[in-house]
């Protein structure tokens, strides 16, 4: 079983998970301006597109906060799983932001809940399966992956923090036309 940071109120609180048993711990040491220990805001909420066209891509403390439980609960432990570095391609978009590259604003990038990302060296199929056999998450999405070309397409993930929701644990695959349930590849 996987390592999974439980956040309190507000971030303030954690508590550490490994094989059914859980105790409360000393918070990991997450530097100014960074979410978790190796993730920042300013790398989960930069937008090429937000910087072209002018628009404010900040996130809310809300959003902050669910950001920090995305990156706390699947980012961090799929560094360290894997042992490399990486940036997310996608996370946090603001509704306008949304609006300009066409994506809907109930999306849950705009809740700071979603990333994209991929891990170089790592086929996506590789990384999709890992998370959805070792963390917890709301939805998991293999985007455009062709199977002659591991390192293809990119993995989405989001997770919610905010209970008394449960997460999903949905899967889904998608080929730049339509979704499929599970982590298939036609």
């Amino acid at each position: 079983m996987a390592t999974v940071w439980n956040i309190g109120k507000h971030c303030r609180e954690l508590w550490h998970q490994v094989d059914n048993s859980t105790k409360k711990v000393e918070a990991p040491v997450i530097r100014k301006g960074y979410l978790s220990p190796n993730f920042s805001l300013q790398e989960l909420t930069k937008s090429q597109t937000a910087t072209r066209l002018g628009i404010d891509n900040t996130p809310t403390e809300k959003q902050k906060d669910a950001l920090k439980a995305l990156c706390l609960h699947v980012l961090e432990p799929c560094r360290n799983n894997f042992g490399r570095s990486f940036t997310p391609s996608s996370g946090y978009r603001s509704k306008e932001l949304c609006k300009a590259i066409g994506s809907k604003v109930s999306s849950q990038h705009a809740k700071g809940q979603a990333a994209d990302f991929e891990i170089a060296g790592i086929a996506n199929r590789e990384l999709a399966e890992w998370i959805r056999d070792n963390l917890d998450f709301d939805q998991l999405i293999l985007e455009f992956y062709n199977p002659e070309d591991p390192s293809s397409g990119w993995v989405h993930v989001s997770y919610r923090a905010d209970a008394p929701y449960v997460n999903r644990k949905e899967c889904l695959t998608y080929n730049g036309k339509r979704y499929s349930k599970g982590l298939t590849v036609e």
